[in-house]
């Protein structure tokens, strides 16, 4: 069985990562059959990131062409979002909506229920910016490819259910590689290596985060797996930038006092 077969049959029970499931705030909502995340309109700004002189790396050659629509992987791209679309409703879909949101409130809190660490504006602030700020790095890495490569999106075309609006960046954003795997798999290594004792869980929350995104039928699984290319890249790249390796001393201090002022609320025991 290939990869993308699996992936296909494990999402059907992809539970979000250390934390409860998000509750469905759009239950009964007259506007679809099903709960879709806010308008990306509502989405803040991220501040500016840290590699205003240049990103120095080419995101397009780093992962390379997406699956041709004909080839097995394309085929198996495809059928993995026409499986998926039977979650709509389930907790898993729920989880989806929340992972939509890059502007950071359900990030901070599901990455701190698997870091087992509160994580935010308040608790860690440097870390909070710093996260932030890596997703307006991440643009400037994604997008580029993107515009290359104009994969459409798999709801393209088709009114299958998916978890957010249908608005107009579905149809004119590329769907490879993605954004959403490249900033949730960079957070979780930042993260990681700020709470080291809960890597493992902290790396599977990151994974988990672009397996939203085939959930949510806004992303293949190629999208998803070059977008966590890229997100290597972007912390490698990172690591070489002395603000960033300051603020990543400072957050590393804030974790630990943050662990010293008690575990994370709402968190489920699983």
């Amino acid at each position: 069985m290939t990869r993308n077969a699996l992936l296909s049959a494990a999402l059907a029970g992809l539970l979000l990562v250390g934390c409860a499931p998000v509750q469905d705030r759009f239950s009964g909502s007259k506007a679809a059959p099903y709960a879709v995340s806010p308008s990306t309109s509502s989405w803040t700004k991220p501040p500016p990131g840290y590699l205003t002189t240049g990103m120095n790396l080419d995101g397009a050659l780093i992962v390379g062409p997406p699956p041709a629509p004909d080839s097995p992987r394309g085929k198996a791209d495809r059928a993995t979002f026409e499986a998926t679309r039977k979650l709509a409703g389930t907790p898993a879909w729920n989880t989806a909506i929340a992972d939509a949101d890059l502007s950071g409130a359900h990030g901070f809190k599901s990455f701190s229920c698997a870091a087992g660490v509160t994580i935010g504006p308040e608790a860690t602030p440097t870390l909070a910016r710093l996260l932030l700020r890596m997703t307006d790095d991440a643009a400037t890495l994604y997008q580029p490819a993107k515009a290359a490569f104009q994969r459409p999106r798999p709801p393209v075309g088709n009114t299958r259910p998916i978890c957010v609006p249908r608005e107009k960046w579905i149809e004119t954003d590329g769907s490879y590689p993605s954004g959403h795997g490249l900033i949730g798999w960079s957070w979780a290594l930042v993260i990681a290596e700020v709470a080291p004792e809960h890597a493992s869980a902290v790396l599977a929350r990151g994974r988990a985060f672009g397996d939203s995104r085939v959930i949510c039928g806004v992303h293949y699984p190629s999208d998803i797996e070059a977008g966590r290319y890229l997100g290597s890249a972007l912390v490698s790249r990172l690591h070489q930038d002395p603000a960033f390796m300051a603020d990543l001393a400072k957050a590393r201090a804030e974790v630990a006092a943050s662990r010293a002022n008690g575990t994370p609320t709402g968190c489920s025991a699983g």
